[in-house]
């Protein structure tokens, strides 16, 4: 009982570690989910400091995530598109292109999102 117990919780430990590996690998070879931290961190920044509601958090955080999630599909894509093509194919630039264009129309959509929830109490404070 004991060991498929503990074999459970080493499992789910190592899920964890596999997850957060896969984060350290984003952060380390991809610039673009390093200015994506930058930027979470500036957004969080600006709200707590403009002090939002609830609401506009779980808006902000959602659309942040999007980002994330997409960076994080992206670069799993390419690293399969690399391993199983190393060679310039034109399927494969298509593949690695339409990816990073779900990440740029992620990006964007959470521009404007964050346009729209920070822009009026940002204003607000200034003038």
């Amino acid at each position: 009982m004991t060991d498929s117990k503990e074999s459970g919780i080493r499992r789910i430990t190592l899920s964890f570690k596999y997850a957060l590996d896969g984060i350290a690998f984003v952060f380390r070879t991809q610039r673009n989910a390093r200015i994506h931290g930058l930027i979470t961190l500036c957004v969080v920044a600006l709200g707590l400091w403009l002090r939002l509601p609830g609401v506009d958090w779980a808006i902000l955080v959602l659309a942040m995530m999007v980002v994330w999630v997409s960076e994080f599909f992206n670069t799993a894509l390419e690293a399969h598109v690399d391993f199983t093509s190393p060679e310039i194919r034109p399927p494969a630039k298509v593949t690695k292109d339409v990816a990073a264009a779900a990440v740029l129309v992620c990006a964007a959509g959470a521009v404007i999102v964050g346009l729209i929830i920070l822009g009026p109490p940002l204003l607000e404070k200034i003038f």
